[in-house]
């Protein structure tokens, strides 16, 4: 497993990162123990979740289910044996935890509770990054920074990253953190796949100008790019849900799993491969549910996709044409 710096900080973090968002909800807490002492003995030392991680997206509003995930990873971490020391532990911050008008967002009063609230989950003194799940309209970004500035100053955060900003948002944010003298973000996680590639416009050339590291979630795209004609007969033995999505990108992962085949190469591996080929991209986020898939995942690493193949996923898969304007201007 290769190991990289997450953008401009000094921190090394493996190619693939281990999302946790399936523990509790799909994968039992000894399964998801198991995938988890499995990506520390392949060399993966970076494990990513959330404060809201633990239900089913169905059940999302009930709060006591929420930071259930946080708890399997802390007591994954409090067995010992140098499982802290050898993870890059990030999570995030942002939605509802509790009721009330000030249970969500980021002012810098549900910062510092979330914070407090993650590091008795986690079973740990410190967040090694501290992520903002979504970028928040309503609060100054002087107040976001003041409560950030704090958590690195006590000791309970070292860095900071977004999730789901646009470039704008990445600018605003690092413009003002350098007013600051902050150190400000280092890493963006967002939607990023071969079948969604509106972040080429502006989000990856301002995680590149401004040294941020991009994860990518949903590197599959929700199971997409993992061989779904295949698995479900063509669609035939998919829900409702899924048969709709698969009838309108038909064509598209009809020549993606043909090609597959060609290259004798797995479709899920193929998509995280063709990520990993990415100039920007630090780790995709994989989210195994059980460990087959886990080990599907980590093979990724050793694909290596020859141009041929790199510019026939492009023709399957159209970006938006480069970065903004020229991608739609002169």
């Amino acid at each position: 497993m290769d190991h990289v710096q997450l953008g401009r900080a000094g921190v090394r973090v493996s190619r693939l990162c281990l999302g946790t968002m399936n523990f509790g909800p799909e994968t039992t807490e000894p399964d998801s123990f198991a995938i988890m002492d499995r990506a520390i003995d392949a060399g993966i030392n970076f494990f990513d979740t959330a404060n809201v991680y633990g239900q089913k997206f169905a059940d999302w509003g009930i709060l006591p289910k929420l930071g259930l995930t946080e708890q399997i990873v802390g007591r994954w971490l409090a067995q010992g044996g140098g499982r802290r020391e050898k993870v890059v532990l990030a999570t995030k911050v942002f939605g509802g935890m509790y009721e009330g008008p000030n249970g969500s967002r980021l002012s810098a009063h549900h910062i510092r509770r979330a914070c407090e609230d993650s590091l008795r989950r986690l079973q740990t003194d410190h967040i090694d990054l501290y992520q903002m799940h979504h970028v928040d309209r309503t609060t100054s970004w002087d107040e976001i920074w003041e409560a950030m500035e704090r958590l690195v100053r006590d000791g309970k955060v070292i860095y900071v990253g977004s999730s789901n900003f646009a470039g704008w948002h990445i600018t605003q944010a690092s413009e003002l953190a350098k007013q600051r003298h902050f150190l400000g973000l280092v890493s963006e996680q967002s939607l990023y796949h071969l079948a969604a590639r509106t972040l080429e416009l502006e989000v990856l050339p301002a995680c590149r100008h401004y040294g941020l590291g991009l994860l990518p979630w949903s590197p599959l795209g929700g199971g997409m790019l993992g061989g779904i004609l295949k698995k479900t007969d063509g669609g035939r033995r998919a829900g409702p849900v899924v048969q709709a999505r698969i009838e309108k990108n038909r064509s598209k992962l009809e020549a993606y799993e043909k090609l597959c085949a060609e290259i004798e190469q797995e479709p899920g591996e193929v998509a995280l491969a063709w990520l990993l080929h990415q100039p920007g991209v630090t780790s995709p986020i994989v989210g195994p549910r059980t460990m087959e898939q886990f080990e599907g995942n980590l093979r990724a690493c050793a694909v290596k996709l020859e141009e041929g193949v790199l510019k026939k996923l492009d023709e399957i898969f159209p970006g938006p044409g480069g970065t903004a304007p020229e991608a739609y201007a002169w």
